[in-house]
Parts: C-alpha cells; sequence; structure tokens
C-alpha cells in the first residue's frame, strides 16, 4: 500500500469507493487484433499507464486476470497515504509534487472524489528514519512543514501520546486517497478514449519478437503490439522470474477500530493521517474516519508481513493478530482501539533496497516494466502512468527515475510464463 499496482482492476466507483459500474469488460472477439500497447494488469499502475497511453491517441489493449473491483491484489482497502517530505529518499519527491498535480487533474477528469488533504504527522525518535528521512527530504526540496515536541502534538492532536523522547514532522498537504475509486476514475478515461481493456483474460506468455514488437498470448488467442507494458503487482515473481532483481510477495493486514469515545476526535479535520516508528524501527500507520462512525478507524503495520505468494496468501486474520494490533495503539492513540470493527489483507511486492522498479527490460527494449512498489506506491501511480506512457512511446521520459533502473542484473529469457 502500498500500496501499489496489482493484477486486479476495479469497476467505477463513487466518491465513497462503492462499485456503480464495470468499465470496458469484454472478453471475447478480437484475439489476433494488433496494438501500438498492450499493458498487462489493470491495478493501479497498469489502470494508470492505459489512460496516459489513450489518452495520447494510442490503440491500446488492456488484460487483467481478475475481473473489475477485486480484492485480490493490492490496490483496496478505502485509503492510501499521500504525503511529500518523503523519508524513503528525496529523490521521490519531485515525483511526488507531479503526482499530486495528476492527482487534481484526475479529479476534474472523472470527476471523482478520490484526494482528501488531512495534514500529516510522521512520528518517532528525532533520529528515526521516519522523522530524519522526513526531515532531509523536506529541507532539500524546500517543503512546508513543522517540527513538533511532545506537547505540542497533544495540544494539536489530542488522539495522539507521544513519549517524552519522540517528536514529529508535520506537514499540512499530507492526506489520502480513495484506490478503488482512483483505480476505476484511470480505468474509465482509458476506455472512454478508445482503450480495450478486457478482463477475465489472463495473459498466458508473452515473448519478446526478433524483428520488433512483442507477442501476447491468452486463452482466447494471441496478440500483436509495438510495446509491451508489464504492471504485475503481486505476480511479478512469476511474471518477471528473469528480471534479477529479486521479490517479495507480503502478506499486508489493516484493521478498522471503533474508537472509545465514538469517533469524533478522529474526523478528517481534527486527526491526520501518520506514520509512526517506535524504538525498535517498527512502523505503523493510519488514517482519520472518513467513512462516517459505522466505519470506524483504519490502522496497519507497515512492513510487518509473512512472506506469500498470491496462491498461498492467508486471507482471514487471527484474533491474535488482531490484539498485536490493539496492543500497539493502546500505548500511543489509547482510544482508537476500543471495539474491533473488521480487518481485510492485501498484498505489498518488495525489492530489498525497498525502491521501485520501472524500467525498459534489460533484455528487450520493447518491454516496459513496473513492479516492486514495496509497500509505498500507490500514492505515485498517476505520475508513474505518465512515466510508463512516456517510455512506451518515446523510450525515454523527463521524470527522474535513475533510482527504479534493474539494468545491473541481466536477463535471459526470451519467452516468459504469465500463469501456471
Amino acid at each position: 500500500m502500498q500500496n501499489t499496482g496489482s493484477t486486479g482492476s476495479t469497476g467505477s466507483t463513487d466518491s465513497a469507493g462503492g462499485t456503480k459500474r464495470a468499465v470496458s469488460t469484454a472478453v471475447t472477439g478480437g484475439a489476433g487484433r494488433s496494438y501500438d500497447v498492450a499493458v498487462l494488469g489493470l491495478g493501479a499502475m497498469g489502470g494508470a499507464a492505459a489512460r496516459h497511453l489513450a489518452a495520447r491517441g494510442r490503440r491500446v489493449l488492456g488484460l487483467e486476470r481478475f475481473g473489475p473491483a477485486h480484492d485480490q491484489g493490492s490496490s483496496h482497502g478505502g485509503s492510501r497515504i499521500i504525503r511529500q517530505a518523503y523519508f524513503e529518499h528525496p529523490d521521490y519527491v519531485p515525483l511526488l509534487l507531479r503526482s499530486y498535480e495528476l492527482w487534481e487533474a484526475l479529479e476534474r477528469d472523472s470527476g471523482a472524489d478520490l484526494m482528501t488533504l488531512t495534514g500529516a504527522l510522521m512520528l518517532g525518535r528525532p533520529d528515526s528514519r521516519t522523522v530524519a528521512g522526513s526531515r532531509e527530504s523536506a529541507r532539500r526540496w524546500g517543503l512546508p512543514h513543522e517540527i513538533l515536541e511532545p506537547a505540542d502534538i497533544r495540544r494539536r492532536f489530542p488522539t495522539f501520546a507521544p513519549r517524552p523522547d519522540e517528536v514529529a514532522l508535520y506537514e499540512a498537504r499530507g492526506g489520502f486517497v480513495r484506490p478503488e475509486a482512483a483505480v476505476a476514475a484511470h480505468l474509465d478515461l482509458a476506455a472512454r478514449d478508445g482503450a480495450d481493456l478486457r478482463f477475465g483474460e489472463p495473459a498466458r506468455t508473452w515473448t519478446a519478437l526478433p524483428g520488433g514488437g512483442v507477442r501476447v498470448t491468452t486463452d482466447a488467442g494471441a496478440y500483436t503490439a509495438d510495446h509491451l507494458v508489464v504492471c504485475p503487482g503481486a505476480w511479478a515473481p512469476e511474471v518477471l522470474a528473469g528480471l534479477g532483481v529479486p521479490l517479495t510477495v507480503e502478506r499486508q493486514v489493516q484493521y478498522w477500530f471503533h474508537p472509545r469515545g465514538g469517533t469524533a476526535p478522529f474526523a478528517a479535520d481534527r486527526h491526520p493521517v501518520y506514520v509512526w516508528e517506535d524504538a525498535r524501527g517498527v512502523q505503523i500507520y493510519g488514517f482519520p474516519a472518513y467513512e462516517g462512525p459505522q466505519d470506524g478507524v483504519k490502522a496497519a503495520f507497515f512492513r510487518k508481513g509473512a512472506p506469500c505468494t498470491p496462491d498461498t496468501v492467508e486471507r482471514s486474520v487471527a484474533p491474535e493478530e488482531v490484539e498485536a494490533m490493539a496492543a500497539h495503539l493502546r500505548d500511543r492513540l489509547p482510544d482508537l482501539p476500543g471495539r474491533f470493527l473488521r480487518a481485510a489483507t492485501c498484498m505489498y511486492t518488495t525489492t530489498p533496497d525497498e525502491h521501485f522498479v520501472i524500467a525498459a527490460h534489460p533484455d528487450h527494449p520493447q518491454v516496459t516494466v513496473a513492479c516492486g512498489f514495496s509497500g509505498h506506491g500507490f500514492k505515485f501511480t498517476p505520475v508513474v502512468g505518465e512515466i510508463l506512457a512516456d517510455l512506451a512511446t518515446t523510450g525515454t521520459t523527463a521524470h527522474p527515475i535513475g533510482l527504479f533502473d534493474p539494468r545491473p542484473r541481466r536477463v535471459r529469457q526470451t519467452q516468459h510464463e504469465v500463469t501456471t
């Protein structure tokens, strides 16, 4: 939650994230057609790529193994944090600034309510990665922010109970986006602009052709395209097995609680989004009550998931997992874990350095790959779509993506199995 792109996609949603209708869902006919660009995986990143490509007038094929609005990948759960003072690395900040512009444009173009600014708190000891890294990014890029001492945090945000040795970086431009509605908005606009989006039709193989272009096979037949964009989400370890970058899929759990005393103190105008790192380096993150009192308040551990695959991930959540989350919250947001409401699972696909992979395939220049968003990719969705469209149409992009290049690790395959 990333949240990040997945092989899943969603239908059009209302402002609360509920599905109103599916976008283009054709799964019959069309096999054998040729396209300018084929996109494998219509989750967050693939859907955004399809939208940007279609807006540029390209003939786009999108293939997706699931139907719209599914919850089997990485782009569901009602909310994803957006922030600019980025502790992961200062080089992400220019992409975030562009992503904010594109989120606002996507809202205008789609008419969907996608982004809510609540402010964001990055909490921990002053030398923690969360605080120190956020502060460095803010300093380097001149981002407006405040450093709050414990008394300031408690006074301004009384739902938080920091320890005496903890501080917070506060940025007013932090907030959250609605992932299901955002994916749907990209897909709706792609379909409006002529993209051929096919759900329930997984790619089985893709082959880079010797003379250029690619061939993609599905159970319905074969397609050809001048260029291929691969956005497999949690399926990346099998779809891109020869890429050379170790990819680990991790199960993640999101929890919703009804606070003691009700949700009013946790409303979006009083309770910002946050990431909180403790003395052991354990991070949690959370949101305000944004869907009304009946839906509670969401929180989760960050990158504390067991390795899994999409086929083996445990979708149910055990009582001891709920208690572990509640116990951690009691020490920091004591009123939050009043009554457990529900939980949901998703998957992160993580690289060893936790940086993305966005680049031309090392062996096949007609193939662009996007994967390994490591639980912090969703906020970048629209700018990643723009980057992928650049790479697929011109082979280059003006955006700074050197951090995401896998080329030091070579790939030797020519035919690539997509599913088993």
